[in-house]
């Protein structure tokens, strides 16, 4: 070993046993002097502060602070001068370990290396009035010649907090900020310019509030991460450098500004996190906001940044908060319905218009450049804008183009099902939010659906080849250059909605659509599901991809809403009915079908028609009050399939019928009238008649007038009043004069069974008065000579004619 290596290797043994000598020196001092020691501390500290800072004990530990020697204070308090008022300990430390500056002490000063608390609580409190307890800091007036190195021996390089409670309560701001602080360590350097910091910091979030009247920020969530900070003395402002911290399990970059110059709380806040799930974000704010926001999903993460921002005016009890949120490709939740594929670029402030106070009322949420596939239909908006969170207006321009069959997967399969088509929507929007839901909307644009095939399916009924424009007018629903084909049936129309949108999600009930259709040849037949019920529907089960409140709420509509129909036909076809001219005027409400006013040519003549369909289900009721004039009777019976009875048909009957009918009765879901169910009268008139193979009648001939042809009865005018009672036919009072015979009849005849017919004939024959022309002779002549009294009537299902012993 080298000469100067030995003698260098001595004098840093010597040194280090100098430093250790001294350390203990230090110690020994401490520890024997501790109360005068403690006393020079206390009086510094409170040389420099406007309150009152008191400690129990000092305790040296050697080991912990070397080279430095350690102190450690119990039960140490610190309260400001207006503590008797408030009672709030500005600092309530169990322990507080202080490393001093040997140096220092040597030279009679002292100086703070490091300080530790461990079990304390800091409460710095602000009162309505303003005053804070943190003011027992602030600096008391200094002499000109002060030693400037006396001013500075109170700095400490070293902090380490551990179990801290931390409370900031500014109740003038209505802010609560605590923080359970575990862990916070770090180091301070003094450069000229003010203090750097770098802290590791490890706490549970209390509160966070910046409004305690609208709930907490970050509530119970731990926060992880180093904090570098730099304070400015000219400024008088704190600066965090926006460094990763951990909030949660999500990572965030937060930087900040905080203005101590005039003590108006007054800071800023800038958060940024690149890749964090959208319910995470909302679980971090207050519950007046969380809770809205938690309305909605966005289904992967997303990134934001956001700024807070509190100048320290008083006339606002809440931050200006400004976010900005950027969506790729992702799949969001909105209460009627979903955007799948989603893109868009959303802001939100609460302060909208600067000459406006912070609030809901100035709040405004905005979307710029937003698609998505809407119910699978993909959409574009360019701007869409959400104002005034306290009573929310949402408006946008929406545009699209697409088959329709992509609505199959969404409101297809229950409601409706598409094939083939196109939709094209152009709609300008405004409308309130309700409980984030859309309300009184105000819509004008334009949806033109064309070359559509749709089947409507609770009615099971398919229109082909259909197109229609509808023109929304604010308020109001105009549909226009129309075109459907029901099967065979092509109809054309124009349609009216006025305050459709008012009474869509409040009372469909009070929407009145006025129709107008024209078609050139219509099937009735094809109409007749709108006789029976809606018919039951398999649901599907909820899923992301579903609608089914929106598709359940357009057929709610769809089915309460009154219609108001004005139909003309060239040419009706139903079954065996065929018609020309048809007019009517239909009115469907609920589960009636109201036939106001229905004219057609029939038969030759005409029908007029009132009545209405009660939908009961498999069987409906119907009620017609009818004027026919002068139709073809054969065609008339016919084409109305003998009205559901087999006695009289068309085969028996010629001539022409006029008549006014009011009856009712039953209808099937497949527009058969049910056998039996008639009930009302019939008044009518046949004129040139002729009644041909009846069978009572031929039985009566066969009996009484073998010589006469009882099988082509001509009639040159009857008048008779028929009652329908079920099965039943009750026949009054009726005087037929026929080629071939004159006689009286009345009773009842029975469909099935209980005929009781009464008549009366003369067998002199109606030939034989053909030449008289003098009514009265006529009429006397007609009941001359014998008179049959005959009664036909059922026995053992059978009619049987007999004598009426008991003619009238």
């Amino acid at each position: 070993m080298s000469r100067w290596l030995k003698i260098s290797l001595r004098i840093l043994a010597v040194f280090f046993v100098l430093i250790i000598l001294v350390w203990l020196g230090a110690a020994y001092y401490i520890n024997h002097n501790n109360k005068s020691i403690l006393a020079t501390i206390l009086k510094q500290l409170n040389s420099n502060v406007n309150g009152k800072i008191n400690v129990g004990s000092m305790e040296t530990t050697l080991l912990q602070g070397f080279p430095g020697v350690s102190v450690s204070l119990k039960k140490v308090r610190l309260r400001d001068s207006l503590w008797s008022q408030h009672k709030h300990d500005l600092l309530n430390a169990n322990d507080i370990d202080v490393s001093l500056n040997i140096f220092s002490l040597i030279a009679g000063s002292i100086k703070i290396n490091k300080i530790g608390i461990n079990n304390s609580s800091i409460y710095l409190y602000t009162d309505s009035t303003g005053y804070s307890n943190t003011s027992m800091f602030k600096s008391k007036a200094q002499p000109k010649n002060a030693d400037k190195k006396d001013q500075k021996a109170f700095q400490i390089n070293r902090v380490d907090f551990n179990n801290v409670n931390l409370v900031i309560d500014n109740q003038r701001r209505f802010k609560l900020f605590h923080f359970l602080v575990d862990e916070l360590k770090g180091r301070i350097d003094y450069p000229d310019s003010g203090w750097n910091g770098k802290l590791k910091l490890k706490t549970m979030i209390k509160s966070f509030a910046f409004n305690t009247r609208k709930g907490s920020f970050l509530k119970d969530k731990a926060l992880e991460g180093t904090l570098i900070a730099h304070y400015n003395n000219e400024t008088k402002a704190v600066t965090i450098d926006p460094e990763r911290l951990k909030i949660g399990d999500d990572d965030f970059y937060i930087g900040a500004k905080i203005d101590l110059a005039k003590n108006e709380s007054a800071f800023a806040i800038d958060i940024r996190a690149d890749n964090i799930l959208y319910r995470n974000i909302s679980l971090l704010l207050a519950p007046n906001i969380s809770s809205k926001l938690l309305k909605f999903a966005i289904d992967q993460p997303i990134a934001v940044v956001g700024h807070i921002i509190d100048d320290g005016n008083k006339t606002s009890k809440d931050p200006l908060i400004n976010v900005r949120m950027t969506v790729k490709n992702n799949t969001v939740t909105i209460p009627s319905g979903q955007l799948t594929n989603c893109n868009f670029i959303g802001t939100f402030t609460n302060k909208d218009t600067v000459s406006r106070p912070i609030g809901d009322e100035n709040s405004t949420i905005k979307f710029f450049a937003l698609s998505a596939d809407y119910y699978n239909a993909p959409i574009k908006v360019d701007t869409f804008t959400v104002a005034n969170l306290s009573r929310p207006l949402a408006t946008g321009f929406v545009t699209s183009q697409f088959p329709l069959e992509k609505l199959n997967s969404s409101i297809g399969g229950e409601t409706f099902s598409f094939k083939n088509g196109t939709a094209d929507v152009k709609l300008y929007c405004q409308t309130d939010i309700d409980n984030f839901r859309f309300t009184k909307p105000v819509i004008t644009g334009s949806v033109a659906i064309k070359n559509a095939d749709i089947t409507y399916i609770p009615r099971n009924m398919k229109l082909v080849n259909s197109s229609l424009l509808l023109n929304f007018n604010q308020k109001d629903l105009n549909i226009t250059n129309s075109r459907f084909q029901l099967g065979k049936s092509i109809i054309t129309m124009n349609c009216s909605i006025q305050n459709f949108l008012n009474f869509y999600y409040s009372d469909p009930e009070k929407i009145l659509v006025n129709l107008k259709l024209h078609s050139p040849q219509l099937y009735l037949s094809e109409f007749i599901p709108f006789l029976g019920p809606r018919k039951a529907v398999k649901r599907k089960p909820v899923t992301k991809n579903s609608i089914k409140e929106v598709s359940d709420q357009l057929s709610a509509v769809l089915e309460a809403s009154r219609i108001q129909l004005q139909l003309q036909v060239d040419k009706a076809i139903y079954n065996r009915f065929l018609a020309k001219n048809l007019t009517a005027n239909i009115a469907l409400q609920g589960n009636g079908v109201f036939f106001n006013q229905i004219s057609v040519s029939h038969a030759g003549g005409n029908i007029n028609l009132t009545g209405n369909i009660k939908q009961m289900g498999a069987i409906n009721k119907f009620t017609i009050n009818s004027k026919i004039s002068r139709v073809s009777v054969k065609d008339f019976f016919y084409a109305f399939e003998n009205f559901g009875q087999n006695s009289i048909t068309s085969q028996n009957l010629k001539g022409y019928l006029s008549a006014k009918v009011n009856a009712s009765g039953g209808i099937t879901e497949k527009g058969n009238i049910v056998s039996r169910s008639m009930y009302g009268q019939v008044v009518f008139n046949l004129s040139n008649a002729a009644l041909v193979g009846f069978e009572p009648i031929q039985k009566v001939g066969k009996f009484a007038f073998p010589n006469r042809n009882v099988s082509n009865i001509e009639i040159a005018n009857l008048d008779g009043t028929l009652t329908l009672n079920g099965d039943k036919i009750n026949i009054s009072p009726m005087q037929v004069n026929s080629s071939v015979l004159n006689f009286n009849v009345k009773g009842i005849y029975g469909l099935n069974s209980g005929t009781d017919i009464a008549m009366d004939i003369p067998l002199r024959n109606p030939k034989k008065d053909e030449n008289i022309t003098d009514p009265d002779l006529k009429k006397q002549n007609r009941m001359k000579g014998i008179v049959l009294h005959l009664k036909a009537v059922d026995e053992e299902g059978k009619l049987k004619i007999k004598w009426n012993k008991n003619h009238d």
